[in-house]
């Protein structure tokens, strides 16, 4: 199949271009507008008992958790005179709002017994509170109009917004805004890092041509895709980056593949069918996957990891094709001149430096690493080890929770809303629970007890239902309207807390309350439920994603190598590194240090889903290294007499080949996750960093250090397998060309021309 491709990009170069130019233009046009059908939320699992709560509480009951919250000062404090003028003026504003809200209290209109929570402890503020209905997409985009029309600074008095449904609105909003000037500070200095690379302005301009191509018609699928599921609009920016590091590292594969083939003397004819033979069947294996590695998160509840995996699974697919069918038809066209423009001998030329003169493989930087690591294999290979397990030994102490408000490190409104709720408030508004009972037959006494019996676990502060408000098991303040629903079957329970809801303690309480008897179903929402139920979905999820990863690697790489100690030895080294990753994630993120270099606001764990992201993109990007590395030790050993001298030559040979090539991509991949480090949203720094370690820990102490050392130890033994699973890979493994370096002879390639025209 790869050499009937290669044929057809040698023979009709400009009509496979024409072809890709017309798609490039539709796919434009359609995907354009994708934003607007992308949502913004996505973080919540649809099927957990949190979900089923605020379904139950929209559709029947006029009450809720506080998910939108206007902070209020004045002059003279809360009590003064403008205050209540300013706080009372939000709240019937928010009254009108029927469609969106199910309810509106502040401080100064409700009970006495409710009143004191939405006070400040010294007087200085007060609050307003609301629960806007619908879906985390909706509740974001209202929250937004919201806190537009009602904020307001004049005379002394101001009102913030602030709150969940903001918080996580700004996110988003701060997001778009970040990942704009990363994208403008990564494209221009990869454009030079390539330049550098390849010195050929052609040949870096090809790169960027195959991302562009890869981008723009994955977010083409994303739309298509945006009409019969739920897609959220952070997949854009995994097409965007994804795009552009796949592309460069298919790109950088096949053109310095090509430029090798030319210096051997074939013609741009045979050097292109011998490059997509070769290259473009490791392009294939590693666009395979990776493609794994990322559909793995399809297994996950919420839409937000899911579109990932619609993302990664498109902008792969496209990058592979683009790389194997159009990249062949541009070098047809381009031919020898693929080596044009060379900046780099101008700049010789202005410096009056002599042209460098090229050295053997032998003499080369990566050979000779080889050489010494293989030499004494086990001490430089304990040492890697080593210092990859210190680095990853804080992961053992790792906690997961979802991002609040803190996760913005900017003054937005809702993050210094949820400052002064968390030091000023003796319970903070946002943090607290509702408990649904969608039917309390049985009568009031049991509505009574029930809460009573609430009121009294470590952490409830108050609790209030139609029975009445009960502290510590005490009815302290009668009942108010709004707990009933409109049918006057059900009940709320308000739960007052200041535990933090993303905090240990705070899944503990939902815990509690959960395994609390009742007399009818009990349902509980708010943030620590939310938290509690997406840390239970995600876990639960989690070990079949790993054990999908590691299967379809595993069959990969046996199917590539014909082997099964390779894959073991992959799948294990990957592990380690990552480890390593995760571990220092630990230490910088969750510990807090560095925060000051990158003016974040540790709160004591990792945000679990970027986590996972991080990990199936990671180890994606991680085998694509190892795919590259092992396509040309294997053919090596291929070509060899398969004897232990020859694997060590074809581990130092293979290595010495792709060394600079897998240096050179990694610098540019980290290039493009790095320029994320320097926005002002935590877990956007956590993953920009995360990936930036990981990128170059696989392409350097993995690559340089362990592989060499690993496969000096086993010998010839890496290329074993059983023998039932020997014999199955001669039938269905993919095999290179004839002589071992996938160049067909030019009469079986006008052959086959003939028969594929």
């Amino acid at each position: 199949m790869l050499t009937r491709i290669a044929h057809l990009a040698v023979a009709y170069p400009k009509r496979i271009l024409l072809a890709a130019g017309i798609l490039l233009v539709a796919g434009g046009i359609f995907g354009g507008p994708v934003a607007g059908h992308l949502l913004t939320g996505g973080f919540t699992d649809p099927g957990a008992d949190s979900t089923k709560a605020t379904q139950v509480i929209d559709q029947h009951f006029a009450g809720g958790q506080a998910n939108l919250v206007f902070l209020v000062t004045a002059p003279g404090g809360a009590d003064s005179a403008a205050a209540r003028a300013a706080g009372t003026g939000v709240e019937r504003a928010l009254d009108r709002r029927t469609d969106w809200l199910s309810f509106a209290a502040s401080y100064w209109t409700s009970p006495a017994g409710e009143a004191s929570g939405l006070r400040s402890k010294d007087g200085k503020y007060g609050l307003v509170v609301a629960h806007i209905k619908g879906n985390d997409n909706d509740i974001q985009v209202q929250s937004g109009k919201l806190a537009d029309q009602l904020s307001r600074s004049s005379g002394g008095v101001s009102v913030q917004a602030g709150g969940a449904a903001l918080a996580y609105h700004q996110v988003n909003d701060q997001t778009k805004k970040d990942l704009a000037i990363s994208e403008a500070i990564s494209i221009p200095l990869t454009a030079i890092a390539l330049i550098l690379v390849f010195g050929s302005m052609i040949a870096a301009l090809v790169p960027l041509a195959i991302g562009i191509f890869a981008i723009i018609e994955t977010l083409a699928i994303l739309r298509l895709l945006a009409t019969v599921t739920n897609v959220s609009i952070y997949a854009m920016n995994m097409t965007t980056a994804l795009g552009l590091a796949l592309a460069i590292d298919y790109s950088l594969f096949m053109v310095s593949r090509y430029r090798e083939e030319l210096k051997r003397g074939r013609t741009p004819e045979d050097a292109i069918v011998a490059t997509v033979r070769t290259a473009g069947r490791t392009v294939l294996f590693s666009a395979l996957v990776v493609a794994l590695s990322m559909s793995a998160m399809i297994v996950f509840p919420m839409y937000f990891l899911r579109s990932f995996a619609y993302a990664g699974l498109g902008v792969v697919a496209l990058a592979a094709l683009a790389s194997i069918v159009v990249l062949p038809a541009c070098l047809a066209l381009i031919g020898t001149r693929v080596n044009a423009l060379d900046l780099r001998a101008l700049v010789r030329r202005m410096l009056g430096r002599p042209e460098p003169v090229e050295k053997p493989l032998e003499r080369g930087f990566w050979y000779r690493l080889a050489g010494r690591v293989m030499r004494r294999p086990t001490a430089p290979g304990i040492a890697v080890i080593a210092l990859l397990l210190l680095l990853g030994a804080p992961f053992l102490r790792a906690n997961f929770g979802y991002p609040d408000d803190r996760i913005i490190n900017t003054h937005a409104s809702s993050r210094e809303v949820g400052n002064v709720m968390r030091t000023d408030f003796t319970d903070d508004a946002s943090a607290g629970l509702v408990g649904v009972a969608p039917s309390v037959a049985g009568g009031p006494q049991q509505v009574a007890d029930y809460t009573a019996t609430v009121s009294r676990i470590s952490g409830v502060e108050s609790v209030t239902s139609p029975a009445g408000t009960y502290v510590h098991g005490r009815r302290v303040a009668a009942a108010r309207p709004g707990l009933v629903d409109k049918d006057g079957n059900g009940a709320l329970f308000n739960v007052s807390t200041s535990t933090d809801p993303f905090s240990g303690a705070g899944t503990d309480l939902v815990h509690h309350l959960r395994d609390t008897k009742a007399p009818w179903r009990v349902y509980y929402s708010g943030a620590a439920a939310f938290n509690a139920d997406a840390m239970s979905g995600l876990g639960a999820n989690l070990p079949l994603a790993l054990g999908l990863i590691a299967l379809a690697t595993f069959i990969v790489l046996f199917l590539f190598t014909g082997s099964i100690v390779v894959p073991i030895k992959a799948l294990v080294l990957n592990m380690l590194s990552l480890s390593a990753t995760f571990g220092a994630m630990v230490w910088v993120f969750q510990d807090g240090h560095l925060s000051g270099l990158l003016n974040f606001t540790p709160t004591g764990y990792l945000v679990a889903n970027m986590v996972i992201l991080m990990f199936c993109l990671a180890f994606g990007m991680s085998m694509d290294y190892e795919v590259f590395l092992l396509s040309r030790i294997r053919e090596e050993w291929t070509k060899s007499g398969r004897t232990s001298a020859d694997n060590t030559r074809a581990v130092q040979l293979g290595l010495a080949r792709t060394g600079r090539i897998v240096t050179a991509a990694a610098v540019l991949m980290s290039i493009v996750f790095a320029a994320m480090v320097g926005s002002k949203i935590g877990f956007m720094q956590l993953f920009g960093l995360g990936l930036t370690l990981a990128v170059l820990t696989d392409a350097t102490l993995v690559r340089g250090v362990l592989v060499p050392s690993f496969m000096r130890l086993m010998g010839r033994w890496n290329w074993w397998a059983p023998k039932p699973l020997a014999r199955l890979h001669e039938r269905i493994g993919l095999h290179e060309g004839d002589d071992g370096t996938g160049y067909v002879p030019k009469k079986d390639a006008e052959k086959e021309l003939t028969l594929t025209r």
